[in-house]
């Protein structure tokens, strides 16, 4: 049985010769190749007889099979059809894979464009290690962004992959040390790149912190000599955004305007976010040579410090700033004074808007600059310092944002009237968001539970209260030469940041982390940030415009299966894959590739 297909570059054909019993010489016409495993094959492509036969028919039987052969061999190799002879008796070989992926050559391609390779090759020399850093780097990288998995499902599936990767198990582990160590390099190292390929604006840095949790008992503890914090627990309990109890690490990420990451830090999990804003804008003033930066942030980051500390002393005339914010502003939690402002009728502009659906709603804004005082640290960490910063504040409302946030309410409320009907139903763990709406709730402090005999009911005055500020929300800012629309521009791209981490958690499966050491945990961080901004590269590249399930996914399917004489059949393509061939010079259309036409692609 035969099928034939097309066959584009090859290896050689030769006459063989072979003696018989009696002294008889037979020649044959061979193909000889490597499969894909570089094992020398041969196939008998024409039996030509004996060599006394041939003699009546041919002078010199071998010189002229030779000819034949060579010209048998041109045309064997170019672009004509070759037979692949398939037994239905074959086998499977043990620990053989003939399926390999070979999407994840565009992922390689802004790989070596950000020179990582080169940077590890770097970092190489001054280290004792027999295995190749940049080799196990890009496995986990790869791996990370098309087929999410643990670091040792990783290595044993590293075979789908067309790279020869030439290290153990072990050498995966014993890697995460030397990547923690160069975190802040490599990260500065891709700042670098990225500024000179693509161009970056250095003023706006976005700002959001998320954590991830370890499906682990209990939470590390502190290392304490002499009544002394030495070294403190990495996984921490503290407040989850899943509202999970397991203990917890935090990750800063800092992303520029274009939605591609700049740098990350990452804390305990006991630790407020509050405080991590700062260090990273300073690292990266430092080290990147920004002079001012610009912070977004939600309004989880907007305290009294980072006010202070991002804008400096600032004049009102002068505007002199030494670095700036825009920090999301809660209403419900401000003071009264600017309640009252919030409430107050006057001022506001009303025009009617369309959201991304057609849909009218009705919007309200308006803004006034404002002193605001502030209570700060001194040098010894007391807070006594009063200052004076002045701002921009700006308020909304919207009947869309309105109508979701009674939604969300009734929901709540609903919630709270059946705790309170069936107390025995919920616990400290269930009862989220119900109890800031009930009276007299309290919980038991082993079990969680809610105890027998308490008077519960609803706070209707608190409802009542809440609802005041439906649709409302604020955004303050140093930068007072803002337009109120510029800067509900920019605070808006910080949805970008939230879908950035929804990539790193829900597509590339980032949790639960089953490592324990600290700096193997911050590498896993940095392997995951990496493949982030490759990501988000690749995103730009494709001109935004495939979801990010559906880029992830049309890599992962772009794969082949190995046939035969160093050949593999190709069965996907699709518009994404269609695009990445226009954007990186690619021909994806082939049905069948040689292995050298394959490594022609990842060299490239």
């Amino acid at each position: 049985m035969y099928d034939i297909i097309e066959k584009k570059g090859g290896g050689e054909m030769y006459i063989r010769k072979n003696i018989g019993a009696k002294g008889r010489t037979y020649l044959s016409m061979v193909y000889g190749y490597r499969d894909s495993a570089g094992k020398a094959k041969q196939k008998i492509v024409e039996s030509l007889g004996y060599v006394d036969e041939l003699e009546k028919l041919y002078d010199d039987p071998i010189a002229h099979f030779r000819e034949v052969a060579k010209q048998r061999a041109a045309e064997y190799n170019d672009n004509k059809k070759v037979e692949f002879e398939i037994s239905k008796s074959s086998k499977l070989l043990s620990n053989v894979n003939y399926r390999k992926n070979l999407g994840y050559s565009v992922l390689k391609k802004v790989y070596n464009e950000l020179n990582i390779g080169e940077f590890f090759q770097c970092k190489q020399r001054k280290i004792d290690a027999k295995y190749n850093l940049n080799s196990i780097f890009s496995l986990l990288v790869f791996n990370r962004i098309l087929f999410p998995s643990s670091k040792k499902k990783a290595y044993e599936s590293k075979d789908r992959f067309f790279e020869r990767y030439n290290f153990k198990l072990e050498d995966v582990y014993r890697s995460l040390s030397f990547f923690n160590r160069y975190s802040a390099e490599l990260q500065k190292h891709l700042n670098e790149q990225v500024v000179s390929i693509y161009g970056r604006d250095k003023t706006l840095g976005y700002y959001d912190v998320t954590n991830f949790y370890f499906e682990i008992p209990y939470e590390d503890e502190d290392v304490i000599e002499d009544g002394k914090v030495i070294k403190k627990g990495h996984r921490k309990n503290g407040p989850s955004k899943e509202h999970r109890r397991d203990p917890i690490r935090q990750m800063g990420l800092l992303m520029d305007a274009k939605n591609f990451p700049i740098a990350f830090n990452t804390f305990p999990g006991n630790e407020s976010e509050k405080t991590s804003l700062l260090p990273i804008i300073r690292r990266v003033k430092r080290d990147y040579g920004i002079e001012r930066i610009v912070a977004v942030a939600d309004r989880g980051l907007n305290t009294s410090d980072n006010t202070y500390l991002m804008s400096g002393k600032n004049d009102i005339d002068a505007c002199k700033h030494n670095d700036g914010y825009v920090y999301g502003q809660s209403v419900l939690g401000a003071d009264n004074e600017f309640k009252v402002f919030v409430l107050d009728e006057k001022g506001y502009t009303e025009e009617i808007k369309k959201d991304k659906h057609d849909k009218e709603y009705m919007f309200r804004i308006k803004s006034r600059v404002y002193a605001k005082k502030i209570t700060v640290k001194d040098s010894n960490g007391n807070r006594r310092l009063t200052d004076v910063t002045y701002q921009k504040q700006v308020v909304y409302w919207s009947s869309k944002y309105a109508a979701k946030q009674k939604k969300e309410r009734d929901l709540v409320i609903a919630k709270a009237k059946d705790l309170i009907a069936n107390p025995s139903k919920y616990g400290n763990a269930t009862s989220y968001g119900a109890v800031g709406y009930i009276n007299n709730i309290k919980f038991i402090k082993d079990t969680g539970e809610i105890p027998d005999g308490l008077s519960l009911s609803l706070k209707l005055d608190k409802i009542a209260e809440d609802e005041k500020y439906d649709g409302y929300y604020s955004i303050v800012t140093s930068e007072l030469h803002l337009s109120d629309s510029e800067i509900i521009k920019i605070y808006g791209g910080l949805w970008e940041i939230e879908e950035s981490f929804r990539i790193i958690k829900s597509e590339f499966k980032t949790r639960p982390i089953f490592l324990s050491l600290e700096e193997h945990i911050d590498a896993h961080f940095l392997i995951c940030f990496v493949s982030l901004l490759i990501f988000r590269i690749l995103e730009h590249k494709l001109q935004n415009l495939f979801p990010v399930g559906q880029i992830q996914e049309a890599l992962a399917k772009y794969e082949c299966s190995y046939i035969d004489e160093n050949y593999f059949l190709f069965d996907f393509r699709n518009e994404v894959i269609e695009k990445a061939e226009q954007v990186f010079n690619i021909d994806f259309s082939n049905r069948f590739m040689k292995k050298s036409e394959i490594k022609k692609i990842l060299e490239t």
